[in-house]
């Protein structure tokens, strides 16, 4: 292949104004022979209104590039972790490549010294760039999973975990945003620390992570050997505690309120429960802690040693203990279990009266100043008891006891006078009994308590919860949300936001119970989902899963806008009208529905003489037509728009229809539908009816795209090839083999089978603006050093590369 010529940007060329530098280099180490190509990012603020700016600038870092690819837009994309080669290390330290990239397309590219061919074809000399580098932006899909729900200390956000990721949703400025870290398996709990600053999250297999809600990173791990149940920070932001097994581990949390950056650093544990921990609770003062198991008792800790105080041990319930919650200012509390019983425990002392555990003084020796030799016999008299007694008692009485011994008797005659911490039943209220009336069945299963303005919030198994006043436990209001189970609440600093977790149903609620409107209310998809499209402008993301659902998803915000239920089986194939003024899905029910984004109603129903299961779907430039492909019975459907009839059904396939497309050319009305028959059918549907032109395959079709200039169609097939036709001639013109990169394989690193990466593999293609193809094997571990690309220019002409990252 002949080189490209380089393209060096112009002195002062205008960019944009939030433009990214992408450089190349190439680096050959003097330890090995191998030569390593890096990424390096650098920005340029630039007003719009200028034309005429300074050089490109590039700051220090880079990336090591595990694997270089050409997405969709054109961009390239670098992923992996390393550090920056000093030129002390390093005999050749070159730029292999320069692009810059903005929101809108701009060509931009140069090659200074390019060491290798390789290292040149990298990044093509000519690329359309349409977004900035490709990184992880936001999660959209899901709102809530399961664990516990946290509201931020300002109560303006919450904070839910989705999955094996955390989600922070601004009510204020109506925005998501998910936290770039990721774990292994799903967290189930999660707390902040009184400042903001930290985030604790601990996953499913006892993974614990320290997340920095200011640079949005982890910062330390610790596993645990079980499966934590609970973490709470303490209100001096000093502690936080994890509830495992049958015990609480006292860790001290790293930051300005310790001084101690060290991670999980162990203070206390203690093993005090005959069964599995279930909830913790500190008092204001952050001195005692109140730990709830399923042995249906509550037991109350102390950090630190008192003289009136010992472990303590609350009982009243026949039910595993779901919440434990201190009073403001005091030492009372609240235990409610899983049956509906909330008793309340009132302390014999006030939060002064806890008097510091001061050790005892260490007693003399008593000095050997006589010897053996010199006791008198005649004195030593044998003694009865009685006669000793009366001798101890009459030197307590009087001046001649010795000072240690004194101190001792005092600190006896303290201790006695001393009062010591205890507990009081003071009520006792069967919260169940209002749910029962309505489900016998329901169960208690999460609680939350706002100490400042005494506001109690119970939630049900069967959707419902209510708040209560504390402590005569006065219904203030009720509310049934749904019917499935009510996961977790939180209430935020002010006590007016209660936010509500269903991890059933996939659903999460703020709710302002004063005024008795939701702040906020989305809800993903309960199952999984299995197609989605992006809108022309990308600012909409249309999704469809096997709940029958359709959601429309706001790319800038990360809220769910809008919800169809009209489907009553999974959603196969969904896309956006070329105006953005419309949405269609296609459904396994058989129907084709079309949705108006203006009104927000269904407005089109297709369907066909006998009941179909549709399994793509497809609609021409001038949004008139749009076509379905069945799965089990093999034809395609073409229908009109306006009209909402069906105008042909296309036969001659023999297999279920993977995949069909219309022509992009607005003066085409050639349809093409790839078939698991290893045929490839190219319409022209609208003109001639059924009449059709067959390309035979090698195996079956998986999925069939265009050229944006409707000239050529790319066909991807099952055994691992894409193959290249021209529309007019259907004559082959290029193939992609890729079975040789498709190979599930597993590395030293994996700690998944093959058989198991292989099921997750991610393979797919797309054109883009530019002609550039990135052919998808994201998965795949066999051969990561090798990547095939195909450049096609606007001549038609295309060639194949092969980039030996190594």
């Amino acid at each position: 292949m002949a080189e490209a010529a380089p393209i060096t940007p112009k002195n002062g060329e205008y960019i944009g104004a939030s433009s990214v530098l992408i450089v190349a280099w190439f680096v050959r180490s003097r330890r090995s022979s191998r030569s390593r190509v890096y990424l390096q990012v650098a920005r340029r603020s630039v007003a719009r209104d200028r034309r005429t700016q300074s050089d490109l600038h590039v700051t220090h870092g880079a990336k090591l590039v595990a694997h270089c690819q050409i997405w969709p837009t054109g961009l390239p994309e670098y992923s992996g972790a390393g550090h920056v080669m000093s030129d002390e290390r390093s005999t050749r330290w070159k730029v292999a490549a320069v692009a810059a990239c903005r929101i809108s397309p701009f060509v931009i590219g140069c090659e200074l010294e390019p060491p290798t061919n390789r290292v040149s074809r990298l990044i093509p000399s000519r690329l359309t760039l349409g977004s900035p580098i490709g990184c992880f932006s936001n999660l959209l899909g899901t709102v809530y999973r399961k664990g516990d729900l946290h509201f931020t200390p300002d109560g303006s956000s919450v904070i839910s975990p989705v999955g094996n990721r955390i989600t922070i949703f601004d009510l204020k400025n109506n925005k998501s945003m998910t936290l770039p870290v990721e774990s292994r398996f799903n967290y189930i709990t999660i707390d902040v620390s009184p400042n903001g600053n930290i985030l604790v999250a601990i996953n499913t297999d006892g993974e614990t992570h320290i997340i920095s809600l200011i640079s949005k990173v982890i910062l330390h791990k610790y596993r645990f050997k079980g499966h934590p149940k609970r973490v709470k920070f303490s209100p001096d932001g000093k502690h936080f505690a994890v509830c495992k097994g049958g015990g609480v581990f006292i860790f001290n949390a790293p930051g300005l309120q310790t001084g101690d950056y060290n991670p999980f650093i162990m203070e206390h544990a203690f093993h005090g429960a005959t069964a599995e921990t279930t909830c913790v609770s500190w008092s204001f003062d952050s001195k005692l802690l109140a730990v709830g198991s399923k042995d249906t008792t509550v037991k109350i800790y102390s950090l630190q040693k008192w003289a009136n105080f010992r472990w303590i041990t609350l009982g009243g319930h026949s039910d595993v203990i779901v919440a434990c919650f201190f009073e403001a200012k005091q030492y009372d509390v609240y235990t409610i279990s899983k049956n509906g019983r909330v008793c309340v425990w009132e302390c014999t002392l006030e939060p002064d009266d806890l008097v510091e555990w001061e050790p005892p003084s260490k007693k003399e020796k008593p000095k050997d100043s006589d010897s053996e030799d010199d006791i008198d016999i005649e004195k030593v008299i044998e003694k009865t008891e009685k006669q000793k007694a009366y001798a101890e008692k009459k030197l307590l009485d009087s001046d001649d006891l010795p000072q240690n011994d004194k101190e001792e008797v005092s600190m006896k005659e303290k201790d006695k006078k001393i009062k010591m911490l205890g507990y009081k039943k003071q009520a006792t209220f069967y919260l169940a009994d209002e749910v029962h009336k309505q489900s016998k069945d329901a169960k208690l299963t999460t609680a939350a308590y706002h100490q400042d303005t005494h506001i109690l919030v119970v939630g049900f198994s069967n959707g419902s919860f209510f708040l209560y006043e504390m402590p005569h436990a006065n219904l203030i209001h009720s509310l049934s949300i749904s019917r499935q189970r009510i996961s977790s609440i939180a209430l935020n600093s002010t006590g007016d936001w209660i936010a509500i977790g269903c991890s059933h149903a996939g659903q999460l609620l703020v709710w302002e119970w004063q005024s008795e409107t939701y702040a906020m209310k989305q809800q993903g998809h309960r199952t999984n989902m299995n197609c989605l499209a992006y809108s022309p402008d990308g600012q909409y993301i249309i999704t469809g899963g096997d709940d029958g659902k359709v959601k429309l998803w706001n790319t800038l915000t990360g809220f769910c806008t809008l919800t169809f239920h009209e489907h009553i089986s999974s959603i196969s194939s969904v896309l956006f009208s070329h105006n953005r003024k419309f949405v269609a899905s296609a459904s396994l029910d058989g129907t084709v529905r079309a949705y108006d984004l203006v009104r927000y109603r269904n407005f089109r129903t297709l369907t066909s003489p006998r009941p179909v299961q549709f399994s793509c779907l497809s609609i021409d430039a001038s949004d008139e037509f749009i076509a379905a492909g069945g799965q089990d019975f093999f034809d395609v459907y073409l229908w009109s728009m306006k009209l909402g009839t069906l105008l042909e059904i296309l036969s001659g396939h023999e297999g279920p229809i993977a995949s069909l497309v219309f022509n992009p050319n607005p003066a085409s009305t050639e349809l093409v539908s790839a078939s698991w028959d290893k045929t490839l059918k190219i319409w022209n549907a609208i003109e001639n009816g059924s009449a059709h032109e067959t390309v035979r395959l090698n195996a079956d079709a998986l999925c069939v795209t265009y050229k944006p200039n409707g000239e050529e169609v790319a066909v991807a097939t099952l055994d691992g090839q894409i193959i290249f036709f021209e529309c007019k001639t259907a004559r082959q013109t290029g193939f992609i083999e890729g079975r040789t990169d498709l190979g599930a394989g597993r590395s030293k690193t994996d700690l998944v089978t093959a058989k198991k990466n292989l099921q997750s593999k991610c393979d797919f293609n797309q054109y883009t603006i530019s002609y550039v193809l990135r052919i998808g094997d994201l998965k795949s571990k066999k051969n990561v050093s090798k990547l095939s690309t195909i450049k096609i220019d606007d001549e038609s002409d295309f060639s194949i590369e092969e980039i030996d990252i190594d």
